[in-house]
C-alpha cells in the first residue's frame, strides 16, 4: 500500500475560489471540493429529502367494540307540536319520516311552552308513550296539563327527540310470601 508524506507545512489550491491554504485547514465538501474552511459550506437539508413513511390505516389485531350504542338525539321541525281541542291533554307530534311504533317511548328537550303546556311537562324525565297517526307523526298524553285555546302549533324551533326506555312497575306483596328453609328461596302463596 502506497505511503504519503505527512506535509505539515503543505499548501493547496481552494477548488472554489484558487485561494492559497494550508492543507491541513482544508475540508472537502459534500460535491467533492477541497475548500478553505472558511469557503466550507455544509450540504443543505432539502437536498437529502427525508423518506415519506405512509400512514398507518389498519390497527394490530383490534377488537370490536362491545357497547351498544344508544341512539342519538334528532332536532325535529321547528314548532313540532300541535295541541288538541282546548280542554284536551293530547299532543300531535310532527317528526317527518320517524319510523317509530305504537308504544315507543320518546323524550323531549329543548322545548319552550305553548298553549297551557309547560316545558317541565314537556320534558318529562321518563318521556312519553306514543300512539301513531302516519309516517310523519305520532300523538302523545300530557298528564296534569291541558290546552288552553287548541290547535296552536308551537314547542319552539331547537326541540329535540330522543328513544326512551319503556319503565314497568312491579308490585310487590308482602302479605303472600312465605320462606322456603328447604330450598332457602322465597315463594308466592
Amino acid at each position: 500500500m502506497a505511503k504519503f508524506a505527512v506535509g505539515k507545512d503543505a499548501y493547496g489550491i481552494s477548488d472554489r475560489s484558487g485561494f492559497r491554504y494550508r492543507l491541513r485547514n482544508m475540508r472537502k465538501e459534500w460535491n467533492g471540493l477541497l475548500v478553505g474552511e472558511d469557503e466550507y459550506e455544509a450540504k443543505h437539508p432539502r437536498l437529502e429529502p427525508r423518506r415519506v413513511i405512509a400512514d398507518r390505516q389498519a390497527l394490530f389485531q383490534p377488537r370490536p367494540d362491545t357497547v351498544i350504542e344508544v341512539a342519538g338525539q334528532i332536532l325535529l321541525i321547528m314548532n313540532p307540536f300541535q295541541s288538541g281541542s282546548a280542554g284536551s291533554s293530547v299532543i300531535t307530534v310532527f317528526e317527518p319520516s320517524h319510523s317509530r311504533s305504537t308504544s315507543n317511548v320518546v323524550i323531549f328537550r329543548k322545548t319552550q311552552a305553548f298553549d297551557g303546556f309547560s316545558t317541565t311537562a314537556l320534558e318529562k324525565a321518563a318521556g312519553y308513550t306514543i300512539t301513531v297517526v302516519d309516517a310523519n307523526s305520532y300523538t302523545i298524553t300530557i298528564t296534569g296539563e291541558t290546552a288552553t285555546t287548541g290547535g296552536i302549533r308551537g314547542g319552539g324551533g331547537v326541540v329535540t327527540v330522543a328513544a326512551g326506555v319503556a319503565t314497568t312497575s312491579s308490585t310487590f306483596d308482602s302479605i303472600s310470601v312465605t320462606f322456603d328453609s328447604a330450598s332457602k328461596t322465597f315463594d308466592e302463596a
